[in-house]
């Protein structure tokens, strides 16, 4: 033997022992995660799970219903798949054999599952790729076109389709994903071993459920790199703390201006970085900013409610006019917090309370009869299960972050199931996302309000939210209102947000529609030049295309026109205001409750 070829046959041996040893250590790590996930499921004993919670099997069954009795439609789907498949299969052959062929069926645009060379060059992996995408596509739009289903229950059967559809995507699975399997051979099975541990200190972190991470949560710091605009807590109760930002100008509005963000995220997603901040933006443009720092609940919260959670708002409200020495504010706010807000509205309204001077709504629902993907979540089954998972006063803030990520598990679960546990990779440090992974939890009581009055009986729209005694109505609300949809939005749909700006009938109301989502949409500084907007006071026409037909398109950011409307109700400029001056100051912003995260408790 020679000397070159005993250096091969070494080097051979060497690697595979390099891979038994990992193989090895994936036996062990996978043993653990097992018993984990069983300890866990031992401590849950005692808790009778609902079967079928969140009440899909009465859907389908009617869906099966339909389908048999529409076999003719469903006969011509399935025909038109079969064909597709018999010609996939003919193309793989002759490519098999050197024939250059044109692919039947190409990933969606912004589809990274299938980004691999392999899954382009490879005819096999090709092939499975194309058969899945058209088997996808085939069940996606039979659950769409097949047969008359009530449009809601149409929307549960299309999420439901659509979330098995992703899980059963072949990049998910190690055997048929060429990425992984080529990381694995590349690395002697060493990336399995990472990703087993990941796995491993993520169900740890979880405390028997897997918290994916989909950043780095050490890479950043509350109060460090996020949430730095300078400012002051000036007041909190049990469940807020008012922040109040530092001027930075001369001179500034005299009406003061408070920011109510949602308490299912935390409010830091509008002072993300310097370059981001919409809190710095406004404090840069003359404004007094105050913004309400939510807690992240406990059984402390147990007793709050839709009504409690507003008369902390009347409490802040009330700090901010008394620290700024004035009458009246603007109020701002941003998805439920906006649902609040209207509700806040509509009860002074309604009781003569003159203290606002105008109100901006962010992606916020007032009509909940098209309600975006999260209603698949909301009927009384489903109601009833969320409430079992409350048993201590709040819902935990994972059984929250799951189900948004659910909204796009494509990206948001199996992409870091991939990246993470099978390539071994550490997530990529990225702001936003360690924000959407910094989840809170929900008071019981008030997440049961907003769950059956408004996604299930849409109680505002009819004039039937109960507020303190009153049977509230969109038409109470008479202040000024600047109301903000998104255009991509899956969360508060632009054409849902419009129906409810048209039914403030007694507000003086400028409705606006900016490029982008959820939060891309709202979260889009002037400085960045992304984006575009359309605004339009006529709300006469009934459907949002008809709106926009009739309305121009303008570039940039629409915090500029959002500007030049709050500056008309925000008085004359005055000497800026040093936080704290009259209430004191607790503590530098950002504060302490939203550093508090579920996953350190």
């Amino acid at each position: 033997m020679s000397e070159e070829t005993n250096t091969d046959v070494q080097d051979m041996m060497r690697e595979s022992q390099e891979f038994a040893q990992n193989m090895a250590a994936v036996s062990e790590t996978s043993a653990e995660i097992w018993k984990k996930m069983f300890e866990a499921q031992a401590a849950k004993a005692d808790h009778v799970a609902r079967p079928d919670p969140l009440n899909t099997l009465p859907t389908f069954t009617h869906f099966a219903q339909v389908l048999a009795n529409h076999p003719q439609e469903l006969a011509t789907a399935t025909i038109a798949w079969w064909q597709a498949q018999s010609e996939l299969w003919q193309s793989a052959v002759s490519r098999w054999m050197g024939e250059p062929t044109e692919p039947l069926v190409e990933p969606g645009r912004g589809d990274k599952r299938f980004k691999h060379e392999q899954w382009s060059e490879n005819v096999l992996f090709d092939y499975l790729k194309q058969s899945y995408l058209l088997t996808s596509s085939y069940m996606q739009g039979a659950a769409h076109d097949i047969g008359d289903l009530d449009p809601q229950e149409r929307k549960k059967v299309e999420f439901y389709t659509r979330t098995f559809v992703e899980a059963m995507s072949p990049s998910n699975f190690f055997a048929l994903n060429p990425e992984v399997l080529e990381a694995t051979v590349s690395q002697k099975g060493e990336n399995l071993v990472r990703g087993l541990k990941m796995m491993l200190a993520d169900l740890e972190r979880g405390k028997g459920d897997l918290l994916i991470r989909q950043t780095d949560m050490d890479a950043f710091e509350v109060g460090r790199d996020m949430a730095v605009t300078p400012g002051a807590v000036i007041f909190e109760n049990n469940v807020l703390q008012l922040i109040q930002y530092a001027p930075k100008t001369e001179q500034v509005y005299a009406k003061p201006l408070l920011f109510i963000p949602p308490w299912i995220n935390k409010y830091y997603v509008l002072d993300l970085n310097e370059k981001k901040s919409m809190m710095k933006w406004l404090v840069e443009q003359g404004y007094t900013v105050f913004i309400i720092s939510w807690v992240n609940p406990d059984e402390r919260q147990a007793g709050e409610t839709w009504e409690s959670y507003m008369g902390a708002i009347s409490d802040a409200i009330d700090v901010a006019l008394k620290e700024t020495g004035q009458k009246k504010i603007n109020l701002a706010s941003y998805c439920i917090g906006g649902t609040m807000v209207g509700s806040f509205l509509a009860h002074a309204g309604k009781t003569g309370d003159t203290r606002i001077a105008s109100a901006t709504l962010f992606t916020a629902q007032l009509d909940f009869a098209d309600a975006g993907e999260l209603q698949v979540f909301v009927d009384d089954h489903t109601i009833d299960a969320v409430d079992d998972e409350m048993e201590k006063g709040y819902l935990p803030a994972q059984k929250m972050a799951s189900a948004f990520n659910m909204l796009r598990s494509a990206d948001l679960i199996w992409g870091y199931i991939i990246n993470n546990y099978m390539l071994g990779k550490d997530p990529f440090p990225f702001d936003l996302l360690y924000w959407n992974a910094d989840s809170t939890a929900m008071p019981a009581r008030v997440h049961h309000f907003y769950l059956e009055t408004f996604y299930r009986d849409n109680a505002f729209v009819k004039g039937a939210l109960p507020i303190h005694g009153n049977m509230l109505g969109l038409g109470d609300i008479k202040a000024p209102v600047y109301h903000v949809a998104t255009k991509e939005d899956h969360i508060a749909p632009a054409h849902s947000v419009y129906r409810g700006a048209r039914m403030m009938e007694n507000a003086d109301v400028r409705f606006v529609v900016g490029g982008s989502g959820h939060i891309a949409g709202v979260v889009n500084p002037p400085a960045a030049g992304k984006y575009q907007y359309w605004v339009n006071e006529d709300l006469t026409p009934e459907t949002l295309p008809e709106w926009m037909e009739k309305t121009e398109e303008k570039p940039g950011s629409w915090w500029v026109d959002w500007d030049q409307w709050l500056a008309g109700h925000s008085g004359r400029k005055v000497k800026p205001r040093v936080p704290g001056a009259k209430a004191g100051v607790l503590e530098d912003a950002p504060g302490s409750f939203v550093k508090l995260r579920f996953d350190k408790r």
